[in-house]
């Protein structure tokens, strides 16, 4: 299902959809605001040509996809998604885009950096998520549970996982029989629209998460399965296990460890004390 917003970038209207489970921006409405032209559509089609005479590859990415326009008819509209974006921004002759380019730049030197130091990533991750106030505590499950997803989701890629669904289908039998939802519902539950799901978890669904996925991933390995029917036995089977001590801890506890909690609720109520 499409759904369709408008995101606000420099005080002014861009719109967008999702399409293909990803975000895809009009490229109309970027080149009227980093050029400032009277006419954006005219622009983007002079790009466009100079582009595909260029021999260049990047407006084979483009769609057409349809946006509501003023006059609140929808109109078949280029949009690119954020690569595409990033790669026909750098055509664009605007001062506004030094600052955007520089930094690009900058991404791109951190990221060849991380592949010859793979310890760097990790680093910044860390330090990302401190800069948002998450708790030392709660970084290191984080980042453990990121090591033992990556484990994960090699077997599957070794077993017989192909296409990006076989990857969901298998996720979401971990979280039914851990959790009793799927992610997306537990992503509803919590209120998260785009937002990372474990992001938004606390200690306790964070090491059942893991304790989840590292019993899948031990179980594909002891049983050496192969194929998506049986990578799906066994992740439920995985996600059983860690079903059965969450329920056992609920019943020590007197409540759900599903919570409704999200961090994004804990940010504003940290904003709403200190301003007290």
């Amino acid at each position: 299902m499409e759904i369709q917003k408008i995101a606000l970038f420099q005080g002014l209207g861009i719109r967008k959809i999702i399409h293909n489970n990803e975000w895809w921006l009009s490229l109309v409405d970027i080149c009227g605001i980093l050029t400032n032209s009277n006419d954006p559509g005219a622009y983007w089609r002079k790009l466009k040509q100079r582009l595909i005479e260029e021999g260049s590859e990047v407006v084979t990415i483009c769609h057409g996809l349809k946006l509501e326009a003023t006059d609140g008819k929808k109109y078949e509209t280029d949009c690119a998604n954020a690569e595409g974006v990033f790669r026909i921004i750098q055509s664009i002759p605007s001062p506004k885009l030094e600052p955007l380019k520089r930094w690009l730049a900058r991404v791109g030197y951190e990221r060849i950096q991380e592949i010859e130091d793979p310890e760097l990533a990790t680093k910044r991750t860390r330090a990302m998520y401190k800069s948002k106030g998450y708790s030392d505590s709660w970084i290191e499950k984080r980042m453990r549970g990121i090591v033992i997803r990556e484990e994960l989701t090699d077997e599957w890629k070794n077993r017989g996982a192909k296409e990006q669904r076989d990857y969901e289908i298998l996720t979401a039998e971990i979280s039914k029989a851990t959790f009793g939802v799927t992610p997306s519902e537990y992503k509803e539950l919590k209120g998260l629209e785009r937002e990372n799901l474990r992001d938004h978890m606390d200690d306790f669904e964070l090491i059942f998460n893991m304790l989840g996925e590292r019993a899948t991933t031990e179980i594909h390995r002891n049983e050496d399965s192969k194929g998506i029917p049986k990578l799906q036995s066994d992740a439920r089977a995985g996600g059983d296990i860690a079903g059965g001590a969450r329920r056992k801890l609920e019943e020590k506890l007197g409540r759900s460890v599903v919570s409704k909690k999200n961090f994004l609720n804990n940010v504003e109520n940290k904003k709403l004390k200190s301003s007290k």
